[in-house]
């Protein structure tokens, strides 16, 4: 490995860098962690200086990072840090970018585009008068594209200048620890492994919720929604991940070729009716920048299967959506009930805010009667100072990943062109049937349609 890799940051004055890129090389570095020992180069339209770049990062990184803020510690990253301004729409510019790599010795490149998914074709145009920069990797966010189409021309684009093996489409979700864990939890406890299907479990819920509204994105997220912001992304990878079959191997190809498999046996409901439900949030269309007649879903709830052997007939249920009651995301595995009568089992894979599991299982109530009660073990792992000192945050995770060159919890793009192809027909099934966005006021549940959707197949949502 090069450690001399020049890691460059499109979009270096944006919330994420701040929020997130910067804070994480920081806590890398702090937990001793530090693989990139090259230059971090942070491009920006703004008039800052190098200096007063790394002032106002280390002020991020002090509220934001999640190891203590220790100022020698910073400044020795800050060394570093150095602030390129330019405007990255502008592709004469990206030759006076190209005379300051060969200015500072910049040789083997880390690029991320930490901007929206529009400008990421440009850049590319761009870095192709700087020397070197296709041999480079690229991290880019998602959503990959604004939709099937724009995805498809952008990957051909991106492949043909970096080479797809060079191409790291961040999904921060499985960076998670949980997420990670869910392997371990499946195929290291045979009460899990060996029961693990659609004989023995009744549905999977996967649930992504927000308390917060669209905040500040309202211009990204009215042209998006929940199903392009969160389901046909993260949601399904999460999917991927609790339904695959155990990998032959560690590496990238073995757990690609197993999600792969899940992906392509999603089935498609003959009707989008009684399988999907959308929502929006009393006020949406108030929001800045938000349309005022807008239609776009911030709720969205889908019920899925996987026809394969292991999963044939039984549901998936998927939700997510913003101004709800609780910040929540978790995989909640309920188990069918032995005799008609009995509570049912529940395995509950908790992500974020809180990480653990917790499992619900049934005994005697104690005394002569034969009653069966509810026993509840919830193991909270993020409880835990110590845990949450020694376990990196999904950036730090994923940002290590890459400067290693370790691609087996990234999305591929065989993976995102399914998923969207899957996205997009079911949503074209709702709007062909004519099927509303139905409200739901700020602070509840979500739109009670979704809870209707559950109760017609004898199911409810696990809170």
């Amino acid at each position: 490995m090069n450690k001399e890799q020049t890691f460059t940051i499109f979009g270096g004055t944006g919330d994420l860098t701040f929020r997130k890129l910067i804070p994480a090389l920081y806590n890398m570095a702090a937990a001793g962690n530090e693989q990139l020992n090259g230059r971090i180069v942070v491009i920006g339209r703004r008039d800052y200086t190098s200096e007063s770049y790394r002032k106002l990062a280390g002020e991020w990184v002090e509220k934001f990072a999640r190891l203590t803020y220790r100022e020698e510690i910073y400044d020795k990253l800050a060394e570093r840090i150095v602030y390129y301004r330019m405007d990255f729409t502008d592709e004469d510019e990206y030759r006076g970018l190209d005379a300051f790599y060969t200015e500072i010795g910049a040789r083997a490149h880390i690029f991320y585009f930490a901007v929206a998914p529009r400008f990421f074709g440009t850049i590319v145009q761009g870095l192709k008068s700087v020397h070197g920069a296709g041999s480079g990797k690229v991290v880019i966010e998602k959503p990959f594209g604004e939709n099937l189409l724009a995805a498809e021309e952008l990957n051909v684009r991106m492949e043909a200048f970096f080479g797809p093996d060079h191409i790291y489409r961040i999904d921060h979700y499985l960076g998670k620890e949980m997420v990670r864990n869910i392997q371990t939890i499946r195929f290291a406890n045979p009460i899990f492994s060996n029961i693990w299907d659609a004989g023995h479990i009744e549905c999977i819920q996967i649930s992504a919720l927000e308390e917060v509204g669209v905040e500040t994105r309202g211009g990204y997220y009215d042209h998006s929604g929940a199903l392009k912001d969160m389901m046909q992304n993260h949601l399904f990878q999460i999917l991927t991940i609790v339904a695959m079959e155990r990998p032959e191997g560690p590496g990238v190809e073995e757990m690609h070729r197993e999600q792969m498999k899940v992906l392509k046996a999603l089935c498609m409901p003959e009707a989008a009716a009684g399988s999907m439900v959308l929502g929006q949030y009393g006020g949406y269309r108030k929001e800045q920048a938000v349309d005022e007649n807008s239609a776009t879903e911030t709720y969205a709830a889908l019920r899925l299967f996987v026809e394969n052997d292991r999963w044939g007939g039984m549901p998936f249920y998927i939700r997510t959506g913003k101004k709800l009651r609780k910040r929540e995301m978790q995989v909640a595995v309920v188990f069918k009930s032995p005799v008609p009568g009995v509570p049912q089992n529940i395995l509950n894979i908790k992500i974020q805010p809180t990480e653990g599991v917790y499992l619900q299982f049934n005994i005697k109530r104690p005394g002569e009667a034969d009653e069966i009660i509810q026993a509840k073990m919830d193991f909270c792992q993020s409880c835990s100072y110590i845990n949450q000192m020694n376990t990196p945050e999904a950036y730090e995770r994923l940002l290590g990943a890459c400067i290693r060159g370790e691609r087996s919890w990234f999305s591929q793009w065989d993976q995102i062109e399914t998923s969207w192809k899957y996205v997009d027909a079911i949503r074209e099934q709702y709007v062909s049937g004519s099927l509303p966005v139905y409200s739901y006021e700020p602070g509840t549940a979500g739109p009670k349609e979704a809870d209707e959707m559950l109760r017609q197949h004898g199911h409810a949502w696990f809170d």
